[in-house]
């Protein structure tokens, strides 16, 4: 009896000095933070739109937090392997995911998910917002959004449209136009819309709804042709493109938002002193002036912050889950 008694006593001990010294460790730990080089997932392959902006972003963090932040690119699964590999790393601050409007897709097109998309991350903040625009091969016969969208109702499976997984915003992005046309075309899939900008510039495949942030630069060197952008209104980069309501598709609206986010579990101080370094890049001249370029623009200030990107994702997880659903569409279909 007494031994069983000095064994709890030790062991009650050992909890309350265990629990005070991790108590004191996290803020410490927080305080030092970051005193190595952080990575930033980027689920997507390079030179595609999200590796752009991360690319645009990490410059100007990598300043502020005394660190390098260090693109990695795990594309594949429409953005759910990159984001996967952020659930499970350390919550430590060191490792951070850039996703856009196909991580609250993934949550109903992917059914077996490793990870719970409103649980398993700490959003940090809204990056930016912006529309996609209708792209096409130069060889293509159609030189207006009405030829093209005539094109795509006569010849169906014979039109390509690339996207970059199921679930990515290129995906979505055609599934909505399909079910506005009424019409199935050859999807082909890609590992991100990087390497199927190279195949439309070349010619291999007919037409991509990819985002301005992608598709800006190929438009002004006259490499691919521009059709419509997906967004209730014109956008000033790109004036004499009609909307796709316009153009006769009432009610069609697809608009791109990206968003940074840790682990679950990552200290509160962590992601505040995240958090600062990522508004003082969206209010970096030079990362503004990029944007503008690009056909895209950052959330206002004072609407981005780490409660504005949960309700965000949290309202997308709600709409794209009613969408998909209706659709009848899931990552084995």
């Amino acid at each position: 009896m007494l031994r069983r008694q000095v064994a709890g006593a030790l062991a009650a001990a050992f909890f309350v000095a265990f629990s005070v010294f991790t108590g004191l460790a996290a803020p410490a730990a927080a305080q030092s933070y970051p005193d190595r080089p952080i990575t930033l997932i980027v689920p997507f392959a390079a030179g595609g739109p999200s590796d752009v902006l991360g690319r645009l972003l990490v410059q100007s963090m990598s300043q502020t937090l005394g660190q390098a932040v260090v693109i990695e690119n795990v594309g594949g699964a429409g953005g759910t392997t990159g984001a996967a590999r952020t659930a499970r790393a350390a919550p430590d601050g060191y490792t951070l995911l850039i996703h856009h409007l196909a991580l609250a897709a993934g949550a109903t097109l992917y059914p077996n998910l490793t990870y719970d998309t409103l649980k398993d991350f700490e959003p940090i903040g809204l990056v930016n917002q912006g529309p996609f625009v209708m792209v096409s091969k130069l060889e293509l016969p159609t030189r207006n959004i009405a030829e093209l969208l005539a094109h795509l109702k006569a010849n169906g499976r014979n039109v390509s449209l690339a996207h970059a997984g199921v679930g990515s915003g290129a995906h979505l992005c055609n599934m909505l136009l399909q079910s506005a046309l009424k019409v199935k075309v050859n999807e082909i899939p890609y590992r991100g819309t990087g390497p199927a900008m190279n195949d439309l510039i070349a010619g291999q495949i007919d037409v991509l709804c990819d985002q301005t942030t992608n598709s800006m630069p190929q438009i002004q060197g006259n490499r691919i042709r521009p059709y419509a952008v997906t967004s209730t209104e014109r956008v000033t980069q790109l004036p004499n493109l009609p909307t796709l309501q316009e153009a006769g598709l009432p009610g069609f609206e697809i608009t791109i938002w990206h968003a940074l986010y840790a682990p679950r579990g990552t200290p509160a101080p962590v992601l505040a002193r995240l958090n600062a370094a990522l508004e003082v890049a969206l209010k970096d001249r030079q990362v503004l002036a990029r944007f503008a370029d690009l056909g895209t623009t950052a959330y206002p200030e004072g609407r981005r912050g780490p409660a504005e990107a949960r309700a965000q994702l949290e309202r997308e997880v709600a709409k794209w889950a009613q969408v998909i659903r209706e659709a009848g569409v899931s990552a084995s279909n």
